[in-house]
């Protein structure tokens, strides 16, 4: 039978990705822009990219933000990987209940809350045991809170769909339970072990709410330089860095989505051979 498209549906299609991706585009072209005025075009110039270069504030504070994402992300992960697996694995334990909704209240609470009780908390802290400052730990650490929500919803989806005897013929042929789980479980959720890394790594370098907060005077994050920046007016250097972060940001996409569909492959073959 042959298919049939609506076109009331390819427009509607086609109007969401034109304004999804066409500022992105509008954006990227500007990068080029050899004039100053944003509204102007004065021809084509990679001059923009060349003075980013050279800027010492952008480049500091995209590695700070690199390795507080990387730190983070990887914090998350472990966190999260055991929340959903006691969540998961142990369906009665005292506890269950207050695991539960502290793994849901980040996913609906408001940065700015977040970020208020983050910084009393870390005040606190601080007069307390003199520990830790405001910087790059409390950044991290603030992170690794609300990165840690996402994480444990999207590993504990996959892990609770996960074929468990596979586990359970490993133990049965001598594998110990931890081994068990980390030769067959663990390879079984690594498409979703990765996609939590790369979320998390996402939020943590989009966060500014949370980072405004929580950050010292020597510890300005990307975005919060670069909404300073764009704050007095929008700068021709911002915009090449845009494009650059978009760029990375598909590349990153297209990597992940090779990755997880080659990890299914792989399941099902894993699957299809153990059935036999």
């Amino acid at each position: 039978m042959e298919k049939r498209y609506s076109p009331f549906l390819i427009t509607v299609l086609g109007i969401g990705i034109a304004f999804l991706y066409l500022p992105m585009l509008v954006l990227i072209g500007f990068s080029f822009n050899s004039s100053a005025l944003a509204s102007v075009w004065g021809g084509f110039s990679t001059q923009w990219y060349a003075e980013l270069l050279h800027n010492q504030q952008i480049l500091k504070a995209a590695a700070l933000s690199l390795e507080v994402a990387a730190l983070a992300s990887t914090g998350a992960l472990i966190l999260g990987t055991l929340a959903a697996i006691a969540l998961v694995r142990f369906t009665r334990f005292r506890g269950r209940l207050l695991l539960t909704g502290m793994v849901n209240a980040p996913l609906v609470m408001p940065e700015i809350i977040t970020g208020i009780t983050q910084l009393l908390l870390f005040v606190s802290m601080l007069q307390l045991v003199g520990w830790p400052s405001r910087g790059m730990t409390t950044i991290v650490l603030s992170h690794v809170a609300f990165c840690t929500a996402y994480v444990t919803i999207t590993v504990q989806s996959r892990l609770a769909t996960a074929d468990r005897s596979l586990e359970e013929a490993a133990m049965d042929l001598g594998a110990s339970p931890l081994q068990a789980f980390v030769d067959v479980t663990l390879p079984i959720i690594s498409p979703a072990l990765i996609s939590s890394w790369l979320l998390s790594f996402t939020l943590s370098l989009d966060d500014l709410v949370i980072s405004s907060f929580v950050s010292g005077p020597r510890s300005s994050t990307l975005p919060m330089v670069i909404y300073s920046k764009v704050k007095l007016g929008v700068s021709p250097d911002i915009n090449a860095l845009a494009s650059l972060i978009i760029c990375a940001v598909g590349i990153c996409v297209l990597a992940a989505g090779y990755l997880v569909r080659r990890g299914e492959r792989q399941r099902l073959a894993d699957a299809q051979l153990a059935a036999r």
